[in-house]
């Protein structure tokens, strides 16, 4: 009998999913122990569920029926369910059939499929998640086709089978409709895969941002404490929904003003959101408690989960479970909090008093309560306001890419500012930043760069640098502090996109005008001459120097100086209104002001004024609020920011695509890496053999140069005789491997009294034959050296890298990432965003490189890992690329045997 203790249970089957309604259900295997929780469900089922189920009238399950569909042997017959409390909700089974649609009798790639849906839960997206779940199975199992009959009043699931993307046949047979879906994923089937998960946990984070009623558990009586500074700010923000305050020992109706309770199911009302501020020791109660009464979603303020250690992280790991057991989500524990400025909630579940935060059009994303405090004070000091913000403490569940999601296709937020500590999964981050990037900014302050206490989900083991890079391929823009955060914020919440980076400068001081002059410079902007306006300027000259600025076709952005007035004192505000008239009068390009000692021109700047109508959501606002900076050098960041981003946006209106390739052959590569892997150990790693790996490339059009071994000198003599002079000598022992600076090479022997003569200097210099491993290679033609490699990394998945060779390149970190698969514009921005990219396009008057082919070979790399996961590194050390062509001199390939579930896998919550 096989149960979740036996060694032949496939644990890894097991995950929590988001429903479409924001909900969460886990999906494990079924087993024997299962037996009566398949009996209570069946018997929930509505008589016509059950109907379309079976095709007739099955009131109940026969004993024989509960043994069938509780044991298993998890290859030819799998049964999965869906759980909420530890009850089923759903279940799905397929059982391997041959050509004849009866149980296979021998191998065979086809099964027979069929769901069963409490009909509570019918509508929540419980059959498409578990369809997803079991095809992943199916395609470890190795069956390829599904075959389902479904009545044709059943339209529910048939429109569960063909709206998954599955390529399908579909015919009417016998009073069915008959279904055989090939599970080989597609474009589209990962197109509905990634939207549903996107829908789903959007309205996850929606459910906890925008509650009908709030219950703040752990108020104290006395009025001091964390759970009593929540409910106060609930109260005090004026959130328009039901609030509740618990405390058990509670002897009358209200605390602070609020309706108390002892315990939540005492309030015989719903509740949509939990904020729980307990001793940690006592939240599993709590959590339980609110699961029973139908909560939806949790804040846990509560401290002493994976901050304070290895038992605190078991804490935390178990809270996770429990609460995601009850299909509800979580933000924290240790958290700070949440708020939603929507005017029709006004909720401030959070540690910030009251007035929370101004309606705004920026949403803020913390891992740290401290930074959170620091970001939102920084932002009401500069009077910008926010749409939502969430601290998410140990972001045990919820977390950067639910808030992305939920951002995506929020129109009141144009402007996602996040501060991260981890990225988690890069991998999915990226993804969900490429695609909200695409619609609006998304600004990234990235802090420490190792894993902190209490964050469970697994890190990456990326340099900065290359999370770095693959977060500007997303379109993120990723600054370095979180002032930067908020200057970047703040322009991009205010103003319009510029559409390059020519930038003109006027104002009142000379010397500020030169120090914008110079910032831009720094930043890589091209600014005009500044306009000096001299000391004497009026509020009225600046207006109309600005307008006349705004309305030049030479500039695509304005740096306004302002400095105080010596003699007669102009009003700040009277400023501040001439530059706002300027705007309004040519609204289109975006604005900076720098100012020095000018406090009150801040505030009068970042004034809201009513005369200039709003933008359109998917833009940022123009006009009404101007952005101001106390130096020239962070204007000008902000600034160059985004003249960076919107270049990528410009760019990003043409995708790139993943070339298709008629000499790949996939086919002989996957039997060739079968082949090898035969007789590895699982988890093992491989390191192919040298023609195992020239085979290998070969297949996806790289080729290889052959060299051949040297182990003495008459062996380099015959070696250069099949290759043909002129050849190079050089070594392959591990510590002279690719060190020409080491002078293990010889280049450009032309006959064998130079071979000899080079083979026995290099022995004499760096030691025996032996040690060196000497091999002969036939010359190739003049070229720039470079590196392409290609390495798997546990969270971000597979990345492609490239660098000019030498210890010049590896001592400065000049080398550039990208997240596999690359399009053509992802490889053609990779060979030009190393800093020694000009050596490729002539640098000093040299001739320029075939770029074309190396982006080629770029390409053909990233199909090669991307159509095999068991290829875990590549390295092509160096590649010479000429002025036309290029030769690969040297190949490494490690391989494994690949995950069970790939990037392709069913959408899934963080394990914890």
């Amino acid at each position: 009998m096989t149960t979740e203790s036996d060694p032949s249970y496939p644990a890894h089957w097991e995950a929590d999913v988001v429903l479409r309604d924001g909900g969460t259900a886990r999906i494990r295997p079924i087993t024997p122990a299962d037996a009566g929780r398949l009996v209570s469900f069946y018997e929930q089922v509505s008589d016509e569920s059950k109907y379309y189920r079976f095709f007739a009238p099955y009131p109940r399950l026969s004993d024989r029926d509960v043994h069938r569909f509780t044991h298993h042997d998890y290859v030819d017959r799998v049964g999965l369910a869906a759980t909420i409390g530890g009850e089923f909700i759903g279940t799905v089974r397929y059982d391997r059939i041959g050509a004849d649609g009866r149980p296979a009798a021998g191998p065979s790639d086809e099964a027979e499929v069929a769901f069963l849906v409490q009909d509570a839960h019918q509508g929540r997206g419980v059959a498409s998640a578990l369809l997803e779940h079991i095809g992943a199975v199916a395609r470890e199992r190795g069956i390829r086709r599904f075959a389902a009959e479904v009545l044709p009043a059943n339209t529910k699931m048939i429109k569960v089978f063909t709206d998954v993307g599955y390529q399908q046949k579909r015919s009417f047979e016998d009073g069915s409709v008959h279904l055989t879906l090939d599970l080989e994923p597609t474009a589209e089937s990962l197109a509905v895969q990634r939207a549903r998960e996107q829908r789903a946990e959007a309205r996850s984070v929606q459910r906890l941002l925008t509650p009908r009623s709030v219950a703040v558990i752990g108020v104290s009586r006395s009025g001091a404490g964390v759970g009593a500074a929540a409910l106060r700010n609930l109260r005090d923000s004026g959130f328009h929904g039901h609030l509740y305050a618990l405390n058990e020992e509670v002897t009358r109706d209200l605390l602070d003003g609020v309706r108390a309770y002892r315990t939540i199911g005492a309030i015989g009302a719903p509740v949509d959101l939990a904020v729980i501020a307990v001793p940690a020791d006592r939240v599993p109660e709590v959590v339980a408690a609110c699961g029973d009464h139908g909560v939806q979603g949790l804040v846990v303020l509560s401290a002493g989960y994976g901050e304070s250690g290895p038992a605190g992280l078991a804490r935390q790991r178990e809270l996770v479970r429990q609460v995601r057991s009850y299909g509800m989500r979580l933000i924290g524990p240790n958290a700070y909090g949440v708020i939603n400025t929507a005017p029709e909630v006004e909720l401030n579940a959070s540690l910030t008093p009251a007035p929370m935060p101004t309606r705004g059009r920026i949403g803020l994303f913390t891992q740290s309560g401290a930074i959170g405090i620091a970001l939102l004070s920084a932002l009401v000091r500069r009077g910008e306001g926010l749409s939502s913000f969430v601290s998410a403490g140990n972001r045990a569940d919820v977390s950067g890419n639910d808030i992305l999601q939920y951002w995506y296709d929020d129109e009141a937020t144009d402007v996602a500012l996040m501060y991260l500590e981890t990225l988690g999964n890069p991998r999915k981050f990226t993804r969900l930043a490429r695609r909200t990037a695409a619609v609006k900014p998304v600004v990234v302050a990235k802090g420490g760069r190792h894993t902190p206490a209490g964050h469970v989900v697994p890190g990456t083991r990326l340099p900065d640098a290359t999370v770095s890079d693959l977060l500007r391929q997303a379109g993120v823009i990723r600054v370095d502090t979180v002032t930067e955060l908020v200057d970047v914020g703040l322009l991009l919440a205010s103003q319009p996109l510029p559409a390059g980076p020519r930038v003109a400068i006027l104002g009142n001081s000379e010397s500020l005008g030169v120090l914008t002059y110079d910032a831009c410079l720094t930043q890589g902007l091209r600014p005009l001459p500044p306009i000096d306006l001299t000391t004497a300027a009026s509020p009225e000259d600046f207006r109309t120097a600005l307008a006349a600025a705004l309305a030049s076709d030479a500039n695509d952005a304005v740096v306004v100086t302002a400095i105080p007035w010596v003699n007669e004192q102009a009003p700040e505000d009277d400023l501040a209104e001439a530059l706002r008239e300027a705007v309004a009068e040519t609204p289109g390009k975006p604005v900076a002001v720098v100012h020095v000692e000018l406090g009150e021109l801040v505030e009068a700047l970042s004034a809201e004024f009513s005369g200039i109508p709003a933008a359109p959501a998917a833009e940022p606002a123009a006009g009404d609020r101007i952005p101001s900076y106390p130096a020239a050098e962070r204007a000008v960041r902000a600034l160059a920011e985004a003249v960076r981003y919107g270049q990528w946006r410009r760019a990003g209106a043409e995708a790139g695509h993943v070339p298709e390739y008629e000499d790949i052959d996939e086919p002989g590569a996957a039997a060739q890496l079968a082949r090898l892997l035969a007789d590895v150990d699982g988890g093992a790693v491989l390191t192919l053999a040298e023609w195992d790996a020239r085979e290998l490339l070969a297949r996806y059009g790289i080729r290889v140069l052959p060299a051949l071994p040297a182990p003495s000198p008459d062996a380099a003599v015959r070696a250069a005789g099949i290759l043909g002079y002129p050849v190079a000598l050089k070594t392959t022992a591990p510590h002279l491997r690719h060190r020409a600076d080491l002078g293990g090479v010889r280049l450009d022997l032309r006959d064998e009294a130079e071979l000899r003569r080079s083979y026995e200097d290099l022995t004499a210099l760096l030691g025996k034959p032996a040690e060196l491993q000497p091999v002969v290679q036939a010359m190739v033609p003049r070229g720039v050296d470079t590196v392409v490699r290609s390495v798997i990394d546990p969270a971000a998945g597979a990345v492609l890298s490239f660098g000019l060779a030498g210890v010049a390149s590896e001592l400065l970190g000049d080398t550039a990432h990208r997240l596999v698969p690359a399009t053509d514009r992802d490889a053609a921005g990779l060979i030009r965003s190393i800093r020694t990219a000009p050596l490729l396009f002539g640098w000093r008057g040299s001739d320029p490189v075939d770029t074309p082919a190396l982006e080629d070979l770029l390409l053909r790399l990233s199909r090669l890992v991307d159509d095999h996961p068991e290829v875990i590194g590549v390295s092509l050390e160096p590649v010479v690329v000429a002025a036309e062509g290029l030769s690969v001199l040297s190949a490494a390939v490690r391989v494994t045997h690949p995950p069970a579930r790939g990037d392709l896998g069913p959408r899934t919550l963080p394990s914890y």
